[in-house]
């Protein structure tokens, strides 16, 4: 038995020690030109590898580094660069026949750098695919060929750039890049994973299939999509570049098929601190966007089917189309909201640069929208009409600011304004707010009407007129409209009414008798106030 145990011992010693051995006998890199061949042959771009290793214990070859060539119509700098790979092989056909089969490749740290020319292709389209003419070094007859077959392909804490040939678009920059890439084939659907950090703000997570890939653009591979975008900062990963004044955090869960050239997305969309407009602050509230859109990938552009925005309980539907031209994104959309309840949008003002009189805010009641937004994303025109119904303005008392129709018309002061209807037609634009037929019923003063304008910064330059009910001094006029004007800045409007117009129309509406008109309204007005 001992005799046997010490066979048994020095068998197994031999065995540790020709594998220990094994990597003094066999020169991996004698194996590099053949693998750099095979893979540029089979990309359709120049590889270079670094010195090969073999790690018997591991079963796998390291290379120092792996650099791919550009195609050649997007410049020189290599397409992609890594410190390392990894190429995971079974051991024995290595071992007894020198033949090299890969089960798996590991790439760490890779610099990729995807480019986009304005035609639409990238600069990975050519991968495989239509540059077929790189062929082999010389050098290789009598080398032991390759067999290279993959089941599993990985990428770990890579850094990717997403950028443009022209423009002044902002490359989107995705750092701690690892993806994974399961039974790969160039003829069939294989299965993919990616998650990342985005540079400047949020992270993105996607998993799904794709292939077979496109035997011409592999760019144009169709593929299916789960994916997951948490807290993206549009202005820190520049994502706003088509509209700089937007931001905001956004959040997205969703799914996505493409053929390749369109992509259809559904989804749901959550923004927090969303900031609309210069003079704008980021909202308290957050917003949510159902959606349902397609994509042209190669174009920029899309189609909004349905766009669900839910403010708390208020909600409203966007629709329409957007298209990249030049360096814009130009914009036709419609947004209906009808309804919706005012306390819900109160908090959403701010980030749409709309200014409260200062103190003031809406309670109750509700508000309506209908508009169309047109033009490029960074100068949008929008245009049509908004209503109020049933709303108080509270911290503010309108007929204490136009103090004048207050003391001559009987009106009673009040720490709030309630609205009964508000309705007008505006239009918004990088030049300002142009509002024309407003018309407001405010029980406490009567009817007001009017037109005006609200600058960049807020500066007011409204024409009014108020016919009031009352019991007070005015009385006399009967429904003579009060003209007033608006001016100030939003944050601290002042009103002004011109009485002395209100007596000159009076007068004027009498002909042949000037003198008595005239008299009659003096005596009127003075009658009533000694009456007082």
């Amino acid at each position: 038995m001992k005799r046997v145990l010490k066979w048994l011992g020095i068998v197994l010693g031999v065995l540790v020690l020709a594998v220990v051995a094994i990597p003094f006998f066999i020169n991996a890199d004698d194996f590099r030109p053949t693998l750099e061949s095979r893979l540029t042959t089979a990309l359709g771009r120049e590889v270079k590898l670094g010195n090969l290793r073999l790690r018997l214990l591991q079963g796998e070859v390291t290379a120092d580094d792996l650099s791919v060539a550009e195609d050649p119509a997007f410049g020189k700098p290599a397409f992609l660069k890594a410190s390392s790979l990894h190429v995971g092989v079974e051991l024995w056909p290595f071992l007894l026949s020198r033949k090299l089969i890969a089960t798996d490749l590991t790439i760490d740290q890779p610099e990729i750098v995807l480019v986009q020319s304005p035609s639409g292709d990238w600069n990975f389209s050519s991968l495989g695919g239509k540059s077929k003419n790189a062929s082999p070094p010389p050098g290789l007859s009598g080398k032991t060929p390759l067999d290279l077959t993959v089941n599993l392909i990985r990428i770990t804490n890579g850094r990717l750039t997403l950028s443009r040939t022209v423009g002044h678009w902002k490359p989107l920059v995705l750092e701690q890049v690892n993806i994974l890439v399961q039974n790969f084939s160039t003829t069939s659907a294989f299965q993919f994973s990616l998650a990342t950090n985005i540079h400047g703000g949020g992270a993105l997570k996607l998993d799904g299939t794709a292939g077979p890939l496109n035997p011409v653009d592999s760019a144009m591979t169709p593929l299916k999509v789960n994916l997951s975008v948490s807290q993206l900062d549009l202005a820190g990963s520049g994502m706003n570049d088509f509209a700089p004044e937007l931001a905001g955090l956004v959040t997205f869960n969703g799914s996505g098929d493409s053929d390749g050239t369109l992509m259809h997305l559904t989804g749901m969309v959550r923004v927090d601190r969303l900031k609309v407009g210069k003079q704008a602050t980021p909202a308290t509230r957050t917003v949510e966007f159902d959606v349902t859109a397609q994509h042209n990938l190669r174009k920029h552009s899309g189609v909004l089917r349905q766009g669900a925005i839910h403010i708390g309980s208020a909600r409203a539907q966007l629709t329409g189309t957007y298209a990249e031209q030049g360096e814009s994104m130009v914009l036709d959309m419609k947004l209906s909201g009808p309804g919706m309840p005012i306390q819900e949008l109160e908090a959403l003002l701010p980030a749409l640069g709309v200014v409260l009189p200062a103190g003031a805010s809406l309670q109750g009641g509700a508000a309506s929208a209908n508009l169309t937004m047109q033009g490029p994303a960074d100068r949008l025109v929008s245009s049509g009409s908004l209503a109020l119904t049933n709303t108080r303005l509270t911290g503010f008392d309108l007929p204490q600011k136009i103090a004048t129709v207050e003391k001559w018309a009987g009106i009673k002061a009040s720490p709030d304004t309630d609205i009964q209807n508000a309705s007008l037609n505006v239009r918004v634009s990088p030049g300002g707010t142009d509002a024309q037929n407003i018309s407001l019923i405010v029980p406490a003063i009567g009817q007001l009407s009017g037109a005006g304008t609200v600058s960049p910064d807020n500066q007011l330059a409204f024409k009014m007129s108020a016919t009031v009910h009352t019991s007070g001094l005015l009385a006399v006029v009967g429904n003579k409209p009060i003209p007033f004007t608006v001016e100030g800045t939003a944050a601290n409007p002042v009103f002004r009414a011109d009485i002395k117009a209100v007596a000159k129309e009076e007068v004027k509406s009498v002909e042949h008798d000037v003198g008595k008109a005239a008299n009659d309204v003096l005596r009127g007005l003075l009658g009533r106030k000694r009456s007082q």
